[in-house]
């Protein structure tokens, strides 16, 4: 039991139009929706769910027979299914963890389609939890380490998860959450109901999101899930990515890296002059379960380098962003871009205030005839006071 209690819930994938007869029925097995005779809304491409059928347990039973629960919902597999569903129709069922006690479970130690993915008895958790835990403590995945697999660890329940052991309905807005009030309402037999919980997060949405112009938004959130043609990643023209966002561009995109020391050795890279990285790969490509058959990724993903400082020891020189910032206007068009994300440029690491950041890259960014969106600095909330069109679009 002790191990059991390292994960408080278990986490079901599910379409919005599913959770009345899961409500009463609880969370069944692929075999067992296949044969009854309950309305079933699938979420995933058949291809993925068919991959399924060959990959068996270590009692010889297929992984149809089982219903799948992530320990990690904020993964690759839910990534997909968000490109091709709309953010309304999707919901994530947390189930209380006891349920890894259930007689005839196994857990996989990864996506457990893939034949990498070690799949155990569930009497075995304590000795797999640690690397599952390790796996899943992670906000980005990479293909290359195995981390896009190890996310999607999963706990494979016989036939049924019933539905008393469900805790929570995850939604990614509050509409969403609207309707799943009415499903829950309508199962009055589950005491207590399941908590409606908006998580924005867990769906790759921004917590914040603020129109300045019908064209430029400031976000609060992860700027590499928002879907852009181009990323703008603060740099120095050193070479050097150390911290903040360059640290996690280094490691979830190491071709990004190559070519930004390329770039630096050359002297391409200077204060005022921004250096496009027109990449040709995909990063839905690369975030998406089962990319293979991915049918509508992005087709382009390119890297904007813009330095901030000259040398990573320094602060973030203003007056060079507003060289760069000049740049980007005049050719943002010329070089294709088509949409545009930029972190709150020299705040945060580099110690400039978003007071004078903030209204600086509004005003440059609002001569852009695409969308922009700005995406506020973690280290510090922003008030909403410094949100406001009124103040960053402000001309003196």
């Amino acid at each position: 039991m002790a191990s059991r209690r390292q994960v408080k819930q278990l986490y079901y994938i599910t379409h919005i139009d599913n959770l009345s007869s899961i409500l009463r029925t609880g969370i069944l097995s692929h075999q067992r929706i296949e044969a009854g005779t309950i309305r079933y809304t699938p979420i995933y491409d058949a291809e993925i769910v068919a991959n399924r059928r060959a990959r068996t347990t270590p009692d010889g039973h297929s992984l149809w027979v089982f219903a799948n629960l992530y320990f990690q919902p904020r993964n690759a597999m839910l990534y997909r299914v968000l490109l091709t569903r709309q953010l309304e129709e999707v919901v994530v069922l947390g189930v209380d963890a006891d349920i890894m006690a259930e007689t005839g479970s196994f857990i996989a130690v990864g996506n457990a389609a893939s034949l990498s993915s070690e799949i155990v008895p569930s009497t075995d958790a304590k000795r797999v939890l640690p690397e599952i835990r390790k796996s899943i403590d992670n906000d980005w995945w990479t293909e290359e380490i195995g981390l896009k697999r190890k996310m999607m660890a999963e706990l494979l329940v016989p036939e049924v998860v019933r539905q008393e052991y469900i805790r929570a309905i995850y939604v990614g807005n509050h509409a969403a959450a609207s309707q799943v009030r009415k499903s829950v309402a309508g199962a009055p037999s589950l005491t207590p109901p399941p908590e409606v919980v908006v998580e924005p997060y867990m769906f790759f949405e921004p917590a914040r999101s603020l129109s300045i112009t019908p064209r430029l938004s400031v976000i609060e959130g992860d700027m590499f899930f928002s879907k852009v043609q181009t990323l703008t990643i603060s740099v120095n023209t050193v070479g050097v990515m150390g911290k903040g966002l360059a640290s996690r561009a280094k490691y979830q995109f190491p071709d990004v890296y190559v070519r930004y020391q390329d770039v630096c050795r050359a002297k391409r890279l200077t204060m005022g002059a921004p250096y496009l990285y027109k990449r040709e790969t995909s990063l839905d490509y690369q975030l998406a379960a089962d990319s293979g058959t991915l049918p509508n990724g992005n087709s382009e993903t390119w890297f904007l380098l813009f330095p901030t400082k000259r040398h990573w020891r320094e602060n973030s020189d203003i007056v060079g962003i507003e060289e760069g910032l000049h740049w980007v206007v005049e050719n943002y068009s010329s070089e294709g871009i088509k949409s545009l994300a930029m972190p709150a440029l020299g705040c945060g690491l580099g110690r400039l205030d978003w007071r004078d950041v903030g209204p600086l890259m509004s005003r440059y960014l609002t001569k852009l005839d695409i969308p922009v969106r700005i995406y506020l600095p973690a280290e510090k909330r922003v008030s909403d006071e410094h949100l406001r069109p009124d103040f960053l679009l402000r001309t003196t």
